[in-house]
């Protein structure tokens, strides 16, 4: 993966002073590569307010809505105790297997919050060629993956528990865990959880071309 960071001035100062540090090496942008074990999504805030019937509403966003984070494109501000910084992300190889951290969780000084937002996604045939930069899509032949397991947290953060949804591969069936349940599950129904953590297979050639078949 490639990390582009750029240092930023601070708010409070006078747009002159800031000009002038834009100009500074230290505020260029920089570039790194990095290896990762998963991929975090950020959740856009949960809107507080509520329908005409006064009931919670829950918000949703499209997977890639998410994934727009590792397009090369797309720039996040982050802040630390002194400085703040403008980063962005391309992916520069694609694995066997790609994990997803949904990021639900944001923990304050006083407790720990839960995004409920609901992310929208398809089951198979999900294509990262996009988030590729041009020079390195050409050495990725299949860039299409599949979900093979999804973890769901339901509840509050401090009192919710999890259930696991595992792709059964002999026989293209999915199946529910919870402590020592397991039951069917239709794949419609697992978009509709509060995912939190995904796990995705690639798909090799023998399998892109039966399903084109």
């Amino acid at each position: 993966m490639r990390i582009f960071t750029k240092k930023l001035p601070h708010p409070d100062l006078p747009a002159e002073e800031k000009a002038q540090l834009l100009q500074n090496a230290e505020y260029q942008e920089m570039m790194v590569e990095s290896t990762f074990m998963y991929l975090t999504l950020d959740l856009p805030t949960a809107p507080l307010y509520k329908d005409e019937k006064e009931q919670l509403i829950i918000p949703q966003v499209p997977l890639f809505s998410i994934l727009a984070k590792f397009n090369g494109v797309t720039e996040k501000e982050y802040k630390t105790y002194k400085e703040n910084f403008l980063k962005r992300f391309q992916l520069t190889k694609l694995p066997p297997y790609l994990i997803f951290c949904i990021k639900r969780f944001t923990k304050n000084n006083f407790f720990v919050e839960k995004n409920p937002t609901i992310v929208n996604f398809p089951i198979t045939n999900v294509d990262l060629r996009e988030y590729l930069s041009e020079e390195v899509q050409a050495a990725h032949a299949n860039t299409t993956y599949d979900l093979i397991a999804n973890i769901v947290h339901d509840g509050k953060p401090s009192e919710g528990s999890y259930r696991i949804h595992v792709l059964h591969h002999g026989t293209g069936k999915w199946y529910e865990l919870q402590d020592l349940q397991v039951t069917d599950i239709l794949p419609q129904m697992i978009t509709l959880s509060e995912a939190y953590i995904q796990i995705w297979k690639r798909r090799e050639e023998d399998e892109t071309n039966q399903q084109g078949a």
